[in-house]
């Protein structure tokens, strides 16, 4: 059982979220990743991300839309709300 276990954890631990390079993982307490974050604001406008920064309280997605407009999406990092959006 523990080398199941083991087995488990090592395959996970690689896994990285591609659009950042950051870890995929999520801890409940944290928030959302930044690939919930893109995903969210590409729900409102679609586009090439072209950024995404992140506060101690939100992401900042910001989108270019095929039309070559840039958009701007602000999501709340606890709970995936978008704050603004323009």
């Amino acid at each position: 059982m523990i080398i199941i276990a083991s087995a488990a954890v090592q395959a996970t631990a690689g896994a990285h979220d591609t659009a950042s390079g950051h870890p995929a993982y999520r801890d409940s307490t944290a928030g959302i990743t930044e690939q919930n974050a893109i995903t969210i604001a590409q729900r409102h406008f679609e586009g090439r991300v072209l950024a995404i920064n992140q506060t101690d309280h939100a992401y900042r997605v910001k989108i270019l839309s095929s039309q070559g407009r840039i958009h701007v999406v602000l999501i709340d990092v606890q709970h995936g709300t978008v704050i603004s959006s323009h």
